[in-house]
C-alpha cells in the first residue's frame, strides 16, 4: 500500500472518485488509504470549455477517470487524438510532450497526462493567436475528435 493522500475540500465543492462523484456540504478533509482515481472539480473540463484541440484531448483523456466503464473508448478516442494532433502541430515542444502524454496514458498515468496537456495550453494558445496553424486544420480537427 502506498502512503496516504490527504485532501481538502471547501462547501459545496465536488471531486470525483473512481466514477462517482461527491459534494461535501462543509469545509472537510478526506484522506484516501489506497489507491484511487480521482479529479478536483477545478481540475474537471466542461464539454462547452473544449474549444481547442488541447483542449478536447484533455476532455477525452478526462473522460477516461471520470467514467471507468467507458475508459477503453475514451483511450481508443485519445489514441485517435494524439496521432491526428502529431500531424498537425509543428512545434516541437508540443509535439515532443505529446508523445510523452501518450505514453503516461499508455502506463495508465492519465492524472499527469492531465496535468501535461494543461501545461501546453498557453503554447497552444500562442500557436492558435498566430496563426501557426493553418485555420482548417483546426477545423479538422474540432470535427475528428469532438467527443459530443
Amino acid at each position: 500500500m502506498k502512503s496516504t493522500l490527504r485532501i481538502s475540500l471547501k462547501s459545496g465543492e465536488r471531486i470525483f472518485v473512481n466514477g462517482a462523484v461527491l459534494r461535501v456540504d462543509r469545509k472537510v478533509a478526506i484522506e484516501f488509504l489506497n489507491d484511487v482515481t480521482f479529479l478536483l472539480e477545478n481540475h474537471v473540463l466542461q464539454p462547452e470549455q473544449a474549444t481547442t484541440p488541447l483542449r478536447q484531448l484533455y476532455f477525452i483523456a478526462q473522460m477516461a477517470l471520470i467514467n471507468p466503464e467507458g475508459a477503453e473508448q475514451s483511450i481508443a478516442m485519445f489514441r485517435k487524438s494524439v496521432i491526428m494532433l502529431l500531424s498537425c502541430f509543428k512545434n516541437e515542444e508540443v509535439l515532443a510532450e505529446l508523445k510523452r502524454v501518450d505514453a503516461l496514458v499508455t502506463q495508465g498515468r492519465a492524472f499527469e497526462a492531465l496535468k501535461a496537456i494543461r501545461g501546453l495550453y498557453p503554447i497552444e494558445d500562442r500557436i492558435l493567436n498566430n496563426q501557426e496553424m493553418a485555420p482548417a486544420t483546426i477545423e479538422q480537427i474540432r470535427r475528428e475528435i469532438a467527443p459530443w
